[in-house]
């Protein structure tokens, strides 16, 4: 279940957020056990989810390529020596998404305030995440803010990365099938049926293939609207049901189990599971608070309850490395890099080799999924097309030797 909150931070700031939990009592066990004193929380009604999840705005939205370029820029300038207000300042002049001025001239304005940086940029969430402000808070309490941008724009970066490389995939077997169903269609829908008329006003007899073939298109006709209707309700009906709570850990749990895809996810977030940690360890955070911020970051409700679980079995005393060992959903090669970490001190580095392995892995795989679908789709079209040639052609030599008779 969804839990909405607002509570203070071990510092006195207000924050905003959601978290899953199984019942209210441990969704405020695990806000009390990052240091969070816990101001409101209500449970998020499927109503309310799916109608967070449409984010109907009609602002133009901040992409993560601006606020990366945003980190990057604001590193340089602090760096450089010049005060954070005058830094942010500058890129508002520069930057061209009317939003990203609207939302850097707040934070600006909170900043002349008095306001804390972290803060600031808490009260924009769709454009800062809970883990980047709350890495950027790390980073004014030690100092190294302009390491800590750095290290959130590399994060960033490869999250964008990664989602470019499974759209760029995708790309050509999406293309072929649009052009497979259209193809199909206007044969179904425009040619097939004028064959049909005439072959009846010759009274000709035709093959059992044409026959079936001719049967197969007049049904389309007469009962493709409403087998059209049918597909949209079944679509909409499992789009509503993925948004339930239930729905969508069900979900998740057929796309894990699948023979092709189920793998490529479970590597692609595992391997954002070991960026995160890495990535926050590095920066300085608590193990407890990372462990929240990598429950928050992950897409999968059946990764989201195994964390969940470690980070619990992690608090009563037993380590990261133990847990997950307990759970399938972590792979080998994670777990026993975690024990290692865990035993020299050195946790941010091997999670990082980690992600690397699993990012490369989950690329090979997909670009071979990817490259046996290509062939398969193109044949597929192939035989379709062909057998609804030949099912013609074979009809009007049958036709032209009755004529012939």
């Amino acid at each position: 279940m969804d839990y909405q909150y607002v509570a203070y931070t071990a510092e006195k700031k207000l924050v905003k957020g959601r978290l899953a939990a199984s019942s209210e009592e441990k969704a405020i066990g695990q806000l009390n056990a990052v240091g969070y004193q816990v101001l409101n929380i209500n449970l998020l009604s499927p109503t309310m989810r799916f109608l967070k999840s449409l984010d109907i705005s009609f602002t133009p939205a901040v992409k993560p390529k601006e606020v990366i370029m945003f980190s990057r820029q604001l590193a340089l300038l602090l760096e450089s020596g010049i005060d954070i207000v005058t830094a942010i300042d500058l890129f508002k002049s520069q930057a061209s998404n009317k939003a990203m001025q609207n939302v850097l001239g707040q934070v600006v304005a909170d900043l002349r305030g008095g306001t804390a940086f972290s803060a600031a940029l808490a009260k924009f969430p769709k454009v800062f995440s809970t883990m980047y402000y709350r890495t950027i808070s790390a980073g004014e309490q030690s100092g190294n803010l302009d390491t800590v941008l750095r290290r959130m724009a590399d994060y960033m970066e490869r999250s964008v990365a990664a989602a470019k490389k499974v759209k760029s995939a995708m790309t050509y077997p999406i293309v072929v099938m649009s052009v497979a169903i259209v193809v199909v269609a206007v044969l179904v829908f425009f040619v097939m049926p004028t064959f049909t008329d005439l072959y009846s006003s010759m009274g000709a007899q035709l093959p059992a293939v044409t026959k079936a073939l001719l049967n197969v298109a007049g049904g389309a006709a007469d009962y493709g609207g409403y087998v059209l209707l049918a597909l949209v309700a079944a679509g909409i009906l499992t789009f509503l049901y993925v948004r339930t709570p239930k729905g969508r850990v069900n979900w998740d749990r057929m796309i894990l189990r699948l023979p092709v895809i189920g793998p490529i996810a479970q590597l692609n977030e595992l391997s954002r599971c070991c960026r995160t940690i890495a990535m926050l360890i590095k920066v300085g955070l608590p193990l407890p608070d990372i462990m929240t911020m990598c429950i928050q970051s992950s897409n999968n409700r059946i990764v989201v309850q195994s964390l969940n679980d470690v980070k619990q079995e992690m608090l009563g005393g037993e380590g990261l490395a133990g847990p997950m060992g307990k759970r399938d959903i972590f792979l080998p090669l994670m777990v026993q890099m975690v024990a290692v970490g865990e035993k020299t001190g050195n946790l941010g580095n091997t999670l990082t080799t980690v992600a690397d392995s699993y990012e490369s892995d989950a690329d090979d795989k997909t670009q071979m999924a990817v490259g046996l679908l290509q062939p398969a789709m193109t044949i597929g079209m192939a035989i379709v097309v062909g057998f609804i040639t030949v099912a013609m052609i074979s009809a009007m030599y049958g036709v032209y030797g009755q004529l012939g008779a």
